[in-house]
Parts: structure tokens; C-alpha cells; sequence
């Protein structure tokens, strides 16, 4: 089985590129409780993919925590490092849930 990535396609993150995509996940909702967002922690991540865009798009499938209760979702963030504003974007969308919170800083 090759491991060789096709530019701006998807693939599942493994090793270290999956800690340090747990890690962005983990930072950028601490950073989105911080702005005007709600205040989510991940406890269960069944799924992790990268993909190479303009910038680096994250998609986990996660079971989030809001303190009262557990719901499973699916959580994108596209990074893109060199802008000093709006650099970062999530987008948070519930199982079962037809809206989906949207934020970018």
C-alpha cells in the first residue's frame, strides 16, 4: 500500500501529524471559548483527516463536551498561517442538527 499523498487530496492523519492535529483541535476550541464562542472540550475523536488546500483543512469526527452534555460532530478548521487575520476558521456541525456554528479569527 502506498503512503504517498496526492496534493489536495484527503488522507487520514497518523503518528505524529495526528497529535499535532489533536493538539490544533484541543488549541482552537480554547481559542473559539475565548472569542464569542461556546466553551466545548473533545473527549472522544473516532476520526482524523488532513487535506493540503490553501492553507491545511482538519476534519475530525469528535464527540464534544459542554459541560452538561455529549454530542458527537463533526469539526473542521482551516488554518492558513500566513494571514495575521482571519487565519483561522471552525466550523462545528451536530449529528442530527441542520445549522452549524461557523467562526473565523
Amino acid at each position: 500500500m502506498s503512503t504517498d499523498h496526492v496534493l489536495g487530496g484527503v488522507s487520514q492523519l497518523e503518528g505524529n501529524a495526528r497529535k499535532e492535529a489533536l493538539k490544533l483541535l484541543d488549541d482552537t476550541l480554547a481559542q473559539l471559548a475565548t472569542n464569542d464562542g461556546p466553551s466545548y472540550k473533545a473527549v472522544n475523536v473516532t476520526s482524523v483527516t488532513g487535506q493540503v488546500v490553501a492553507g491545511t483543512l482538519n476534519t475530525f469526527e469528535v464527540e464534544l463536551d459542554d459541560g452538561s452534555s455529549k454530542r458527537q460532530c463533526t469539526v473542521k478548521i482551516w488554518t492558513r498561517p500566513w494571514l495575521k487575520k482571519d487565519g483561522t476558521n471552525i466550523t462545528i456541525k451536530f449529528a442530527g442538527e441542520d445549522g452549524e456554528l461557523d467562526r473565523t479569527w
